[in-house]
């Protein structure tokens, strides 16, 4: 029997998104902790968003945002020069074959929660809302 081959459209795996959350959390703990020996990135609290697989496992892209959101670029400088060392520690909780390739990125998650926000409190989408629904629609009480 044929194996079914997946496109990317598919998005990723049970296994892509389990492991994705488990060096989420891995990598979260190491900053919180301060395990890093680099005295600069010790000194910034960093969000760990989201962390994305590729297939193979081999990658990690790591969505990250320095609290408060200043300073994303020191903290991208700081995560992508100690790349190494995070990947080695991030491993070392991990029962995988190979240690993820890590790959820092702005998260801009936050900033899209916020324009939805803003949208959602506009004059005229809070009264498409709130309209009473029509006299022959069937999700009317």
């Amino acid at each position: 029997m044929a194996q079914k081959r997946f496109s990317r459209a598919d998005g990723p795996s049970q296994r892509q998104l389990r492991v994705g959350e488990q060096i989420r959390r891995r990598l979260a703990d190491v900053l919180m902790r301060g395990d890093v020996h680099d005295p600069e990135l010790n000194a910034m609290s960093i969000t760990v968003g989201e962390v994305r697989t590729s297939p193979d496992l081999k990658h990690a892209d790591a969505f990250v945002m320095p609290l408060g959101g200043d300073g994303i670029d020191a903290a991208l400088g700081a995560l992508r020069r100690n790349r190494g060392e995070l990947r080695r520690l991030v491993a070392r909780g991990l029962a995988l074959k190979f240690a993820p390739d890590l790959r820092f990125h702005p998260d801009h998650s936050f900033d899209r929660m916020d324009e939805t926000r803003r949208l959602l409190a506009e004059d005229r989408v809070r009264r498409d809302i709130t309209a009473d629904p029509a006299p022959d629609d069937p999700e009317r009480p």
